[in-house]
């Protein structure tokens, strides 16, 4: 019974910051900031981790994974890659549904990007690029302690 309310509090919750998205110009800019983060943040780590698969946005994405994290990781880099974009789907998912808490993670994430890409001595563009995104994945995470309501009703 506590799991269906749960469940109605997370999605009453879900309307009721996708009613915010569609009129955007009607709250504040910090709710601004807020909605406009979360929408990036679940959605992008989602495209992403669905192209690992897909291959469209990079034919190649195990030319990104570290020699030395392919030898930590059973299989080829190519399946390595394919569990990361199971990961990123999941990552996704948790920040749309607890940003709080996602925003952390993906942060976290990121920063495990960043050393992969840095330790091979290349890719320092998309390094800095995944540092910016790192910093956005916090503020979301910050920005979600004030204006994600259901977690705060949730963990109060």
């Amino acid at each position: 019974m506590a799991l269906t309310h749960a469940w109605h509090d997370m999605t009453q919750e879900m309307r009721s910051e996708l009613h915010d998205i569609a009129f955007i110009g009607r709250v504040g800019p910090a709710r601004q900031a807020f909605l406009m983060l979360w929408v990036t943040f679940a959605i992008a780590p989602i495209v992403f981790g669905i192209d690992k698969f897909a291959e469209v946005l990079s034919s190649n994405w195990a030319g990104y994974l570290a020699p030395w994290v392919n030898d930590l990781v059973p299989g080829t880099a190519s399946e390595a890659m394919m569990a990361v974009g199971v990961i990123e789907i999941c990552a996704g998912l948790l920040v749309a549904v607890l940003p709080r808490i996602g925003g952390y993670v993906v942060a976290a994430w990121l920063a495990g990007v960043i050393v992969n890409l840095v330790s091979q001595g290349e890719f320092y563009d998309i390094a800095l690029r995944d540092f910016g995104l790192l910093v956005g994945a916090l503020a979301l995470a910050r920005l979600a302690m004030t204006f994600h309501r259901q977690e705060q009703e949730v963990t109060d």
